[in-house]
């Protein structure tokens, strides 16, 4: 797929991207190799293939969900500004 100088200008225009007129048959050669490269990639027969949710065979390992600190809740409240019934009170910040 060739893109043309033209194409390159709009697609630059809506990205906000300003190119110099000396870049822009550049990108164009490297944009239209790049879109060669996905129509190559769409071509492939993926039938049989099995998507998978990570390139490699491996699970994550998993920690227990365990308490390991002890509960500091009291002196944390007690150095905030302002509490109320338990929670952290915070300035307003949306209208």
């Amino acid at each position: 797929m060739s893109l043309t100088p033209d194409t390159i200008r709009q697609v630059a225009h809506l990205a906000r991207l300003e190119l110099k007129p000396e870049q822009v048959a550049h990108y164009s050669q490297q944009l239209s190799d790049i879109m060669t490269l996905v129509d190559q990639l769409s071509s492939v027969d993926t039938a049989g293939v099995e998507p998978m949710a990570h390139p490699l065979d491996m699970h994550q390992r998993l920690r227990s969900d365990v308490v390991s600190e002890p509960d500091q809740r009291e002196q944390f409240q007690a150095i905030a500004p302002e509490v109320d019934n338990g929670l952290y009170l915070v300035p307003k910040v949306i209208e």
